[in-house]
């Protein structure tokens, strides 16, 4: 694997500690993290023998929901926080194959991933990214390229894939969801893919390499996922482990539970409407 892409990298990027997004990178086959990220991801394969399988999952149905939510749903407006770096298909490339007009803001911490995102979209009207962190909700709802690359008299789509794990309960991970559902307007959409404990011992062996290595990363009952949603009704075909989750087909043929993998059961996601 080659060393990141070249991109100018931001004075404050560590590379000697490894980062969220790289990591998920290195997971995905991407060549924008460093040795000690690709370190970390091959901690993530000796817990989960599937983890790369499982990044890739997860990558999958960002891009169903994506599509779910513009194609079906009819949103044109996604705030996508905790992106991560460019890897495949994103978010404004699934929303604007389906509607050109569609606008989409991005929004991570991670000042690499924010290099990196305004190197992919320079020339697109349509999207943009800022930095921001998720513990701060008030900062981005407030940040002046988010009010200006959102419509917030239309419904927004919030997406917060794979990163509410990674608040403790200390840090009150629903809060944080609520602060930013109470600044969109009615019709808006929240879409999560998060990890279930279900007690299955993959699901904790996904949770222990993201401690081991990141520091965080918590698998919750399903019911503590449920409540991630804030009570709002949960689009067909609900919470629902990801290798079952076709939002645009909820009434298809899916397997069975029992007949899936111990590592298919490691990531749920979800999509509810703010009425």
């Amino acid at each position: 694997m080659s060393e990141p892409s070249p991109v100018e990298l931001p004075p404050e990027v560590d590379t000697n500690v490894p980062s969220t997004a790289r990591v998920y990178d290195a997971l995905l086959g991407g060549t924008d993290n460093f040795e000690v990220d690709r370190e970390a991801a091959e901690v993530f394969i000796r817990h989960v023998p599937q983890a790369q399988v499982c990044a890739h999952e997860n990558r999958s149905a960002l891009i169903r929901g994506v599509e779910y939510l513009v194609r079906a749903a009819g949103i044109d407006q996604l705030l996508d926080i905790g992106c991560g770096l460019p890897s495949g298909k994103n978010t404004h490339q699934a929303a604007q194959e389906i509607n050109p007009d569609a606008r989409v803001v991005y929004v991570d911490h991670d000042p690499m991933v924010v290099a990196h995102g305004r190197a992919m979209l320079e020339g697109n009207p349509g999207a943009v990214i800022v930095h921001g962190e998720l513990r701060d909700p008030d900062a981005i709802m407030d940040d002046p390229a988010v009010r200006a690359g959102l419509d917030f008299d239309r419904p927004i789509a919030l997406m917060v894939i794979g990163m509410i794990m990674q608040i403790s309960d200390d840090e009150r991970p629903n809060d944080i969801l609520a602060s930013l559902m109470d600044r969109l307007p009615s019709g808006s959409r929240l879409f999560i893919t998060s990890w279930p404990d279900t007690g299955e011992p993959q699901q904790h062996a996904l949770s222990r390499a993201c401690i081991e290595t990141l520091g965080n990363g918590w698998c919750r009952p399903v019911e503590e996922l449920r409540k991630h949603f804030l009570g709002m009704e949960l689009d067909p075909p609900g919470l629902e482990y990801i290798a079952r989750w076709f939002p645009e087909n909820p009434d298809g043929p899916v397997r069975a539970v029992e007949d899936l993998e111990p590592y298919e059961r490691t990531q749920m996601a979800g999509i509810a409407v703010n009425a």
